[in-house]
């Protein structure tokens, strides 16, 4: 396993469950000091309190100012080094019943969520001239799925970013990337197999075979796995990666 800095410092937005929580806990094992951002701050406690994390700030990314203002606290604690900037959310709708609400709230998540956080993070991150910007995409950002156009174009969104921010940062010791991963299992993917469930009356065994098909493997991805490859570009060695999308998707992309 590569292993970190103890003087590194990694955020984590939607670090409190699923694959933010598993690359918080996987970054702490790796020797980096790492806060955990989330809305829930239950969770974000339990997190610190199990030892997946060293310290938790509270906001929501969709909210510009609060998030801002957590940054600010984490980064007053320790410079910032890393940004796994995760957090999201999914909602599904057949398109003539995705309504310009949906759009924005996956919008409003899903991509300005990763731009408000590498906006806070960058000016520290410029002045030392070092660091880490990674966004937990999707593969939903490399190909279209049905039913999810909202979320779809949010992530396709953030894919563009990341294209561009690294090669407008490229010279900065700054690399910025994105991991794609494919059906996760998580909680976030509960709410597509409780929709496939109500929809179609299959067992929940039966939502997974039909979300685990889009995979060659036939498998559902593990958190494990999308953290891995995250650890690997938070690393010295991957220097030289940036403006990559990195699908973690058994050969789906």
């Amino acid at each position: 396993m590569p292993t970190l800095s103890r003087s590194s410092h990694a955020l984590v937005t939607g670090g409190a469950r699923g694959i933010g929580r598993e690359v918080a806990a996987t970054l702490s094992r790796a020797g980096a000091s790492v806060t955990v951002l989330g809305r829930n701050r239950d969770a974000l406690d339990a997190a610190v309190a199990n030892g997946l994390a060293h310290f938790a700030v509270v906001a929501d990314v969709a909210d510009q100012a609060a998030l801002d203002s957590a940054v600010a606290e984490a980064g007053a604690r320790q410079p910032i080094d890393i940004l796994i900037a995760n957090a999201g959310a999914a909602e599904s709708a057949p398109f003539a019943k995705s309504d310009a609400a949906l759009f924005r709230r996956m919008w409003e998540v899903n991509f300005l969520g990763v731009v408000h956080a590498a906006r806070a993070v960058l000016p520290s991150m410029q002045a030392r001239g070092r660091g880490r910007i990674i966004a937990i995409a999707s593969t939903a950002g490399l190909k279209g799925y049905p039913y999810v156009t909202a979320y779809v174009s949010a992530k396709h969104a953030v894919v563009g970013l990341v294209r561009s921010l690294a090669l407008e940062l490229a010279t900065t010791g700054i690399t910025v990337n994105a991991v794609c991963p494919g059906f996760t299992d998580t909680d976030l993917l509960s709410g597509s197999l409780e929709t496939i469930m109500r929809k179609t009356g299959r067992s929940r065994d039966e939502a997974i075979a039909e979300l685990a098909k889009h995979n060659p493997q036939g498998r559902l991805v593990t958190p494990a796995e999308v953290a891995d490859t995250v650890l690997w570009l938070c690393g010295d060695g991957a220097s030289a990666i940036t403006g990559q999308t990195v699908a973690v998707a058994g050969g789906e992309i």
